[in-house]
């Protein structure tokens, strides 16, 4: 099993690293974010947050699964929301969705834990 926890700060120690590289690029990426996720509007943050998951499951993208899964869960998103999301997840994108969403619920279980 993953350590999500660890992806989760892998991912932000590296983004870290591209940002003092490639400055320009990485303070774009954060406005970026902050325009898009960072604030409510016709959606909240929880669902923006919860939209960007299932992004991330469908894409099979573990750092951005670490990412949105502390995301939602800072946002307020509860574990029933967590299952929808996967459910959906699982229509649009099938059997590699539903093991990616396997995931996203233990990276859920591990954030919860630490």
């Amino acid at each position: 099993m993953k350590n999500f926890v660890e992806v989760g700060q892998e991912l932000q120690a590296g983004m870290a690293k591209l940002g003092e590289e490639e400055p320009a690029a990485m303070q774009a990426f954060g406005a970026l974010m902050g325009a898009t996720v960072g604030t409510d509007g016709a959606l909240s943050v929880k669902v923006k947050e919860l939209i960007a998951l299932a992004i991330a499951i469908s894409v099979r993208c573990d750092g951005c699964i670490a990412h949105h899964v502390r995301a939602v869960i800072e946002a307020g998103a509860t574990r029933e929301e967590l299952i929808e999301v996967i459910g959906v997840t699982q229509l649009m994108g099938g059997g590699p969705a539903t093991v990616y969403g396997i995931e996203a619920m233990q990276a859920w279980d591990q954030f919860q834990k630490a």
